[in-house]
């Protein structure tokens, strides 16, 4: 499945592990995640020589491409939340992930959109749990 991975850059990199940990999951369970790169250290200097124009039609190329959109949304993000959007508007499905403590914007909390699943977590192993067994449910 190709899956179209969102997470936090310039908004703040504190989930990193995570953001690793849920690509290296997707990325070994034969998933094709054209976003793979921007869970990976170093991705804001990058991220920052890049042209907005380029990055802008080459994300939105891969989410019109994609089959899912999965976030990590813990950290809010401006281009994450554009994406979610995006996506919606698409009729793609999306899957949120978010540590229990942390703050999601009411924007995605509030939103009543059936394709929308917001799914809190405490752990690797339970956020890695919640996402395999989504996308397990868009398969059947």
């Amino acid at each position: 499945m190709k899956i179209y991975f969102a997470c936090s850059i310039t908004g703040g990199r504190e989930e990193e592990s995570t953001f690793q940990h849920l690509v290296r999951m997707l990325l070994d369970a034969g998933h094709d995640v054209p976003t793979a790169h921007i869970a990976e250290t170093g991705i804001e200097e990058l991220d920052a020589l890049e042209n907005p124009l380029d990055i802008y039609q080459r994300d939105v190329a891969w989410i019109e491409e994609s089959e899912v959109l999965v976030a990590e949304v813990s950290t809010p993000s401006h281009g994450v939340g554009y994406e979610i959007g995006y996506a919606l508007a698409l009729q793609k499905p999306v899957f949120c992930l978010s540590k229990r403590e942390s703050s999601v914007s009411k924007m995605i909390t509030g939103n009543p959109d059936p394709l929308l699943r917001i799914a809190p977590y405490d752990s690797f192993r339970q956020a890695s749990r919640l996402l395999l067994d989504y996308l397990e449910d868009l398969q059947t």
